[in-house]
């Protein structure tokens, strides 16, 4: 699977600019996507963008997609050299499932530079807090997600990794589509435009979303329901969904800033990819110049400390870029363990590819359930957790 165009781009724009002694050298300008506008993924975005701007001289385009399709298409295209995304651009694109499970889609080798796994801000499904009163729990005191039952829960088109979240925090209450009321949206933004003006209930984000920020100013308010890290059988509900989560207290974002902290759940996010082929040289300096230059940008959106190089998890669920394992080796932080664990993600990969091809040339006719089949028979034949 080759992509067009980005060869084309980089050559026209390939004048270096020299970080001082550091030698980074990147192109004029890069293109990376990332999460509607006013979400954390995008503020964190234009805070690296300054960074690399006054430091490089580099030019940083932004592109906000909608959903996790939006944002990886233009990757897949080669219209953009990288993504700040989250589970679904890349967890969920490599698996090739929900949306990435269509016939013009299918699992992706995406390949990780950094993430962003600050510890400090949630991945939550907010709720509008005048449900509170609605349910008898004035001042939210005692409000579980449990609650939710028979409330309008959000569902954003095109964007599983949102979807699948509300889906886990239903099922960390004991509940399912079923049980709830879904409203559908065109994208993220929306999403929470619709929970301000009161088209909707419950909502994800990461707790530092500027639109979580809005909506806790707005009419309705806004709550983040406790997650008990002591309650097994709740989390073993919430993992059997999405096997990414853990239980953490977020201790920035909206109605969180300056209090102890709110009990939740959350994972990396927002993570910067790129595609396997992707020049590993370019990748190599775009992990160098985010690590590198962290102080110049940290601080300047909610939540960006996250990306700081000690905070990386390099056996995570998706495998790192040749391009930045060879920064991360050159650091001092790859170990044997990590390179184990990524030869395993790539194979991983390759058999659920290779199981793709098989079945594209099959034709099936009903090719939800044969790839499901498919996926999962190649899965357990390499020894592989089959998620999903």
């Amino acid at each position: 699977m080759r992509r067009t165009g980005i060869a084309a781009v980089l050559a026209s724009t390939a004048i270096a600019f020299t970080a001082h002694a550091a030698d980074i050298e990147l192109p004029g300008q890069i293109a990376w996507t990332a999460y509607d506008t006013g979400s954390a993924g995008y503020n964190q975005s234009v805070a690296i963008g300054a960074a690399l701007k006054n430091n490089l001289g580099v030019d940083l385009r932004v592109l906000p997609g909608k959903n996790d399709i939006a944002r990886t298409e233009p990757l897949r295209q080669g219209r953009v050299q990288f993504s700040a995304t989250g589970v679904g651009g890349s967890f969920m694109a490599q698996e090739g499932v929900f949306e990435f499970g269509a016939e013009n889609w299918g699992p992706q080798p995406i390949r990780v530079l950094l993430a962003n796994n600050g510890g400090a801000v949630g991945l939550a499904m907010g709720v509008a807090a005048e449900v509170c009163e609605d349910v008898g729990k004035p001042g939210c005191e005692g409000f579980e997600y449990s609650d939710l039952k028979g409330r309008r829960i959000a569902i954003v088109k095109g964007a599983p990794a949102l979807n699948v979240n509300n889906e886990a925090y239903l099922a960390y209450g004991g509940l399912t589509w079923d049980d709830v009321e879904i409203v559908e949206f065109g994208g993220f933004g929306a999403s929470w435009d619709g929970l301000i003006a009161g088209e909707v209930d419950g909502v994800f984000a990461s707790t530092n979303s500027g639109k979580a920020y809005e909506a806790a100013t707005g009419p309705r308010g806004l709550y983040w329901p406790p997650i008990d890290p002591d309650d097994a059988e709740a989390l073993a509900r919430m993992r059997d969904v999405a096997p990414f989560f853990q239980a953490m207290t977020a201790t920035v974002g909206a109605t969180i800033d300056g209090t102890d902290g709110a009990p939740t759940a959350g994972y990396a996010y927002p993570v910067l990819t790129a595609m396997a082929d992707q020049d590993p040289d370019l990748v190599y300096n775009m992990t160098r110049a985010m690590v590198e230059y962290f102080a110049d940008y940290d601080g300047n959106a909610p939540g960006i400390g996250g990306w700081s190089k000690d905070k990386q998890n390099f056996q995570w669920v998706v495998p790192y870029h040749e391009g930045a394992i060879r920064y991360w080796e050159e650091a001092g932080l790859w170990s044997a363990e990590a390179q184990a664990h990524n030869d395993m993600l790539v194979a991983r990969q390759a058999a659920l590819q290779a199981a793709w091809e098989e079945l594209m040339a099959a034709g099936p006719d009903d090719w939800e359930s044969a790839w499901a089949e498919k996926r999962r028979e190649a899965l357990e034949a390499g020894g592989f957790a089959v998620v999903f």
